[in-house]
């Protein structure tokens, strides 16, 4: 309940009524794509910051390396099962984005755990910015009938996926503010603390309106894609959440990679699939990561996650 009354769900909340009722109430695609940029801008220093106190530890590979395993297996996994219903096509492009991470997801994650006085490492930003790309190239790898190509498509999609705008500046972000640390805090605290909280509501009101928008297609989906939708989100938290007692990683950031692994991509993965997979149909990928997985992530998965991660801690 604690996460539904936060300012920020309830405007995600209103978002999608107001989409709901037809209302003419839209953001301007340029203001969304700030938002996006700000937020991704303030993660990756809020990231630095801390990583600049904190130090590459031991602790802190363990947990990066767990970040990149789930990013490897959770589309394996989600190819081999939705290709007994779907053609490999599909299979892929559904598994890459499901595989890959929502970084908005992420954002309002790490804002509930700062309300419930829950810490985690700023390396953990390093983490979603990893688990975003080998999705991609896995699934070009399972669906490419073009075996002598996909070394060069794989090559292509990395550097695609590593220079892409909003992955370089959540990187580049975190780099200054690992070089700038207590002092650089200081001087932005006010851009990058005191302003997140509004424009993360804004930015999910936006969400809210496109989730509402979509919600139509979710329901045209065979039964079979929409029971993977729904299950397998908590299959991947579980998964994250038994890896990391395995490895005996600290509370925050064992909630923070049940949840990565529990989103799915709805911007990044889109837009490769486009180019790496033109075969495969954008409504079905598209349709389920924004208009079923991440409203349920927001509204009930983050709670829920923590609540798990926190029986078995």
């Amino acid at each position: 309940m604690q996460s539904i009354l936060d300012p920020a769900i309830l405007f995600f909340i209103f978002g999608v009524f107001a989409g709901a009722v037809k209302s003419n109430l839209e953001i301007p695609p340029a203001i969304t794509k700030f938002l996006s940029l700000y937020l991704l801008m303030a993660l990756g220093l809020k990231g630095g910051f801390a990583l600049q106190k904190s130090g590459l530890t031991i602790d802190i590979v363990k947990t990066l390396s767990i970040a990149v395993i789930l990013a490897i297996i959770i589309p394996i996994l989600g190819y081999y099962f939705l290709r007994k219903k779907l053609n490999s096509y599909d299979s892929a492009a559904i598994a890459a984005t499901y595989g890959s991470v929502s970084a908005v997801t992420f954002i309002t994650a790490s804002q509930f755990l700062d309300q419930n006085q829950i810490t985690y490492g700023g390396h953990m930003a390093a983490a979603m910015a990893l688990m975003e790309s080998p999705a991609i190239i896995l699934a070009v790898f399972l669906a490419s009938a073009a075996k002598s190509n996909k070394k060069q498509s794989s090559l292509n999609l990395l550097h695609k996926s590593f220079t892409d705008g909003a992955q370089l500046l959540l990187i580049g972000a975190m780099i200054v503010g690992l070089f700038a640390g207590t002092t650089g805090e200081k001087i932005m605290a006010p851009f990058s603390i005191d302003l997140f909280k509004g424009m993360l509501a804004f930015f999910l009101l936006d969400m809210g309106l496109m989730v509402a928008k979509n919600f139509k297609q979710v329901l045209n989906k065979p039964v079979y894609v929409l029971i993977y939708g729904v299950f397998a989100p908590p299959i991947h938290a579980l998964l994250a959440l038994l890896i990391c007692k395995i490895a005996g990683v600290d509370l925050g950031e064992t909630i923070l990679l049940m949840i990565l692994s529990a989103s799915a991509s709805y911007i990044a993965v889109p837009a490769a699939l486009k180019y790496a997979l033109p075969q495969a149909n954008p409504s079905l990928y598209f349709g389920m990561s924004l208009g079923l997985t991440f409203p349920i992530n927001i509204i009930i998965g983050i709670p829920l996650y923590t609540y798990i991660a926190k029986l078995f801690s």
